[in-house]
């Protein structure tokens, strides 16, 4: 499938302001998922180095960035996970931690709840179902029972409560090729049984649309539904998403300190639009506003249906 905006009809947007920088700190991640873009794993051994980590920061600060969302694999295995979000947090920036829960039950990461905590950090955790058959099934045998055991830890320290600044999301990601359902009629699905069955309690559920990207896209290709996928993306599109896809305020860092214009194009490969690759450090002063953004046909992905971004749905 062709995923460059030379061929690709999808419309033509623009960078509005830049308030987000996110960063992918590595692949390495104690799962390996049916669905993931990424293509993170275990064995894998790409990971972010402190320089490319300290340009993040004269970026963070000569921007005006106003949130760091930070991302993998399992963004907290990376060695210098701590240091730097404690030295972005000194910089008055809001942290996002895009977390697999289980790492919390993995041997050496049980100071992660509690470091987030201290941290005021942002948890979007992964949990594509809220019943352990369909998480198993698309993440690995027992990682419903971490996930929930994780959560449970998260809520103790005061993520998820009413009362708490300590913010706890949900990502739920369908397991077939389909749209996700009404996201708001499903958070109130994951808050009943979640609550009923285990006294967990967080704030708000993102719907995702699944990627026709890296290993999402060889089990599209193996099963022979990658252009039924694509016809469904195209088909469900709707015009106004595309005023609010996440690209609009946000860069996508790259483990090597590449950036693009989302963390998808990341993965495609795409570079920033009108150009080829560019590091960080060669951006520190550069005007975001109004830059042109490289599209292709997986942008569908977003603006299909309700829309989808690293925010949940668009409407």
């Amino acid at each position: 499938m062709a995923n460059n905006e030379i061929t690709t009809d999808f419309p033509r947007i623009r960078r509005a302001h830049l308030h987000t920088l996110q960063m992918n700190l590595g692949y390495l991640c104690n799962l390996a998922c049916t669905h993931c873009h990424v293509e993170a794993g275990p064995k894998r051994t790409e990971l972010m180095d402190r320089a490319t980590m300290d340009t993040a920061l004269e970026f963070i600060a000569a921007q005006n960035i106003q949130t760091l969302d930070v991302t993998g694999g399992s963004p907290e295995m990376h060695p210098r996970f701590r240091a730097f979000m404690a030295e972005a947090k000194a910089l008055g920036v809001h942290l996002m931690d895009r977390c697999n829960p289980t790492i919390i039950e993995e041997p050496g990461y049980e100071w992660v709840p509690a470091f987030l905590a201290d941290h005021e950090v942002e948890v979007i955790a992964s949990l594509p179902c809220y019943t352990a058959d369909n998480v198993d099934a698309q993440r690995g045998k027992g990682v419903f029972d971490d996930s929930i055991a994780a959560l449970q830890k998260l809520n103790a320290l005061g993520y998820g409560h009413p009362d708490s600044d300590l913010t706890l999301n949900l990502v739920y990601n369908p397991g077939s090729p389909s749209l996700p359902p009404p996201q708001a009629t499903l958070e109130q699905d994951y808050k009943r049984f979640l609550a009923d069955q285990f006294g967990i309690v967080f704030d708000h559920l993102f719907t995702l649309a699944n990627m026709p990207i890296k290993r999402y896209a060889h089990m599209l290709l193996r099963e022979k539904r990658m252009g039924e996928y694509m016809h469904l993306l195209r088909t469900a599109h709707r015009p106004e998403n595309v005023a609010n896809v996440m690209c609009r305020g946000l860069i996508s860092v790259d483990w090597q300190g590449y950036v693009y214009d989302c963390d998808f194009n990341q993965m495609l490969d795409m570079p920033l639009a009108g150009g080829g690759a560019t590091h960080l450090r060669d951006l520190i002063d550069s005007d975001f506003s109004q830059r042109a953004i490289a599209v292709g046909d997986h942008c569908y992905g977003c603006t299909a249906g309700q829309g989808s971004s690293c925010g949940g749905a668009l409407n």
